[in-house]
């Protein structure tokens, strides 16, 4: 089959399922978009489709004739427990219908409170409400794949940054904020070192999850640039600026106050493990099996603040 006669569907249309449209349209490939509204604002040629994933019918036929089908949608970070689950469960029926292989982006939040380094054999021993969704969503997928339902590939991936991603513990408060001369607002402690990754790489590893057979059944991590410290790479956005690097922590008593104000605050607040510790991932495995041509931050920070800088004009 040829890269024009593969279709390639992605149903998510938000600064991820943009990196993994753009990375396929890189690679020659036939590219659909779904989401719920039928909108997006993409490139000549790509297709986009109104698809409901918790609705049987209207993501089977937002799915139709899929080769491969990436998982990039996502739920209300608030509403995890409730939206996330039918969301997967109707991507996941899509697959299995169509008998297309299935990519999910995923995190790394089921492996819960650990001082290890980060690697895929470690026990999902998440206690947080998100963390467990994510295990269960993810157990459900390979038992599909077990069960020779699906064919199902998973890539983790930790921090996000990039063209598009505002809300993140890399977005608008540090790049946005640097653009302005404002303090960078950051997480815990800045100087535990913490593995962020370039969307775009992130991008590129889960396109190759859906080229490589050998992927399938498996969980990846997916390669970024070097692990820093928040100090490192926050600094590295505000020197690429000519600035010094300015910081905004809020202590813990603080967080814990706004929490009982804010549900979003409580969301960050049973997430700030992340931060408070060392976080580094390993990605051996994918780098042994599929090698690791990752892009370097300062090139990747670069990239980022002029979208950034784009968005303001």
């Amino acid at each position: 089959m040829t890269n024009q006669e593969e279709q390639h569907v992605i149903v998510g249309t938000g600064p991820l399922g943009t990196a993994v449209m753009e990375e396929l349209l890189a690679r020659g490939k036939r590219v659909r978009m779904v989401n719920r509204s039928g909108n997006a604002r993409v490139p000549a040629g790509v297709e986009v489709v109104k698809g409901d994933a918790t609705v049987r019918e209207s993501i089977l036929a937002a799915c139709e004739n899929a080769s491969v089908i990436y998982h990039c949608a996502k739920a209300p970070y608030t509403k995890w427990p409730e939206m996330f689950p039918p969301i997967t469960d109707g991507i996941l029926g899509a697959a299995e219908a169509t008998g297309a292989k299935l990519v999910y982006a995923d995190n790394l939040y089921m492996y819960g409170h650990t001082d290890r380094v980060l690697m895929e054999d470690l026990p999902e021993r998440a206690t947080d409400r998100k963390g467990k969704v994510r295990a269960e969503m993810a157990q459900k997928l390979l038992a599909a794949h077990r069960g020779g339902k699906v064919r199902v590939a998973i890539g983790r991936a930790s921090d996000f940054y990039g063209p598009g991603v505002l809300e993140s513990a890399l977005g608008a408060r540090v790049f946005r904020a640097a653009l302005e001369g404002k303090a960078a607002s950051v997480l815990g402690d800045i100087d535990a070192p913490h593995t962020y990754i370039f969307i775009r790489d992130f991008a590129k590893g889960l396109v190759t999850l859906g080229e490589r057979e050998a992927a399938l059944g498996h969980v990846w991590h997916i390669p970024g640039g070097e692990t820093l410290t928040t100090r490192e790479i926050v600094g590295l956005v505000y020197r690429f600026l000519g600035q010094s690097p300015k910081f905004r922590v809020p202590p813990k008593p603080l967080l814990a106050l706004a929490s009982w104000f804010s549900a979003d605050m409580r969301e960050i607040k049973e997430m700030m493990y992340m931060f408070e510790r060392p976080f580094i991932v390993d990605h051996g495995k994918y780098e042994a099996a599929f090698g690791a041509k990752t892009t370097p931050h300062p090139e990747a920070i670069r990239e980022t603040l002029e979208w950034f800088k784009g968005q303001v004009r």
